[in-house]
């Protein structure tokens, strides 16, 4: 079995005098794993745009260089990093749209829930996507309060390329009631201005550990930004060397630093985890808008690990050594399992993650963490796995920008190619940038990497192979709208 169950295994392996902990998860939309790679006046002038407060994050605690996202499209993403579950175990995967009948189904436990259950305050500010509101609302999946979209902030008739194919855009406020009542949820406005999205972001959540320092608290900051199409408030246009995409990094930051800072004045931020990452790696095909890879291969939309790999790093002064680099790869299913344990509770269904406690307190671990990392894109396709420093990818077709295509500018996409690749073994410790097809040196790896795909084929399924799960759950599904 890929999945395990942790709710008993939580429940005797966390003392109950240790106090719960505080978690801030800000997660931002399409940073590149090139955005962030180390701290320093270097990566400042490569990039040109500087990011103050996240080198604070990563001096002052844990940076991970080998981060995964589940899948590197955003909704699937999103519903990995809150269950700790492969997106396609739990019907989940692409980007969700307005008009998507399907969400996250009422079974699969949240980190919200975990905290919810334990009398803790949550919140959820920004771009949510995991299902249509009322009936999929963030409020009903353990956010007692949320501010935001309900989904990316280009599905609305201002799309750079296909604004004909979409309805309006809706901004939400709610908080959750007392059951038996519904959620009082409403909208604030239809295809606001996103400029103002990151400011109100960050002023939500730093009032909100303003009121909750006492904690213990789960605070999810779920930036739509740097997400196409780009905005960013009249105090940031025009900062950074790098162009409008430079200036919304630089206004994350900016807004990293006033939570940071409200941790700080209230004295919370000594026993909160804080952890930053991105859904995935950059959009390749906007240019000038896009983030980088940082010499991976390919970009979001791709099991290359420019699609997947993503920045993460991990702040908690009581528990973290500073400055500290973490090799080992992980995946952000290992989010909510680490919380878990941290709570000594868990969710009754299997997932798939596993702990990073033992990580982020410096062990040095006996065996891998995982044994293998799976890569789905296209709804239900294993592209790609990774066991060890090996990464093998099925054929498969994919997009890909073709050498003479000009970089896009202005916010205009230019258009993907289609390329093929077949079976292909890339040693990930040598070649990061997977460039050298091993496969044929080294069969018996590609023979012992198949025989792990397999496992994957028969619990999750696998589109390319035809194969069904049989250990996958359904999404919850409402009746479309008409729009």
């Amino acid at each position: 079995m890929l999945a395990t169950a942790l709710a008993a295994a939580c429940a005797t392996h966390r003392a109950r005098t240790v106090p719960d902990p505080s978690i801030v998860l800000i997660c931002v939309d399409d940073m590149g794993w090139g955005d962030f790679i180390a701290p320093g006046p270097e990566q400042d002038a490569r990039r040109g745009y500087r990011t103050p407060n996240l080198d604070r994050l990563a001096r002052g605690g844990m940076r991970f260089t080998n981060a995964y996202a589940a899948q590197s499209v955003c909704s699937a993403s999103r519903a990995a990093l809150l269950t700790g579950c492969y997106p396609n175990r739990i019907g989940i995967g692409g980007a969700l749209g307005p008009t998507d009948e399907r969400g996250l189904a009422p079974q699969e436990t949240t980190i919200a829930e975990l905290y919810q259950r334990r009398g803790h305050p949550t919140a959820l500010y920004g771009k949510w996507h995991l299902g249509r509101p009322p009936e999929h609302s963030p409020l009903r999946h353990g956010f007692d309060e949320w501010y935001g979209v309900p989904w990316s902030h280009d599905m609305c008739p201002t799309h750079p390329e296909s604004p004909q194919a979409w309805g309006d855009l809706p901004r939400y406020e709610g908080r959750a009631l007392p059951a038996p009542n519904a959620p009082d949820e409403h909208v604030l406005g239809w295809n606001l201005d996103p400029s103002d999205l990151t400011r109100e972001i960050g002023a939500r959540a730093a009032a909100f550990v303003e009121r909750h320092a006492g904690g213990p608290f789960f605070l999810y900051v779920a930036h739509p930004l740097p997400h196409v199409p780009l905005a960013v408030s009249e105090p940031f246009r025009g900062r950074s060397a790098a162009g409008l995409y430079g200036d919304v990094l630089e206004e994350i930051d900016a807004e990293l630093g006033r939570l940071l800072d409200a941790l700080e004045q209230s004295g919370a931020a000594r026993d909160t985890l804080l952890l930053f990452t991105s859904d995935n790696g950059p959009w390749l095909s906007y240019g000038e808008h896009a983030g980088a890879s940082g010499g991976l291969r390919e970009g979001k939309g791709t099991a290359f690990e420019g699609g997947v790999r993503v920045p993460l790093l991990a702040h908690w002064p009581a528990r973290i050594p500073a400055a500290s680099v973490c090799d080992e790869p992980v995946m952000l299913i290992d989010v909510l399992p680490t919380i878990a344990e941290l709570l000594g509770t868990g969710p009754e269904l299997p997932i798939d993650g596993r702990s990073l406690v033992p990580l982020l307190e410096g062990e040095r671990l006996a065996a891998p963490l995982h044994e293998v990392l799976y890569f789905y894109y296209d709804g239900n396709a294993l592209e790609a796995l990774r066991a060890g420093r090996w990464k093998l990818h099925f054929p498969h077709r994919y997009r890909t920008l073709a050498p003479d295509t000009a970089r896009a500018s202005g916010g205009k996409p230019v258009k993907y190619a289609s390329a093929e690749i077949g079976l292909a073994l890339f040693d990930l410790e040598a070649d990061p940038g997977e460039t050298r097809d091993l496969s044929s040196e080294h069969p018996q790896v590609v023979h012992e990497l198949e025989a792990l795909a397999e496992r994957a084929r028969a619990e999750l399924g696998d589109g390319l192979s035809g194969r069904k799960g049989a250990r996958v759950r359904e999404p919850s599904r409402t009746r479309s709208p008409d729009r």
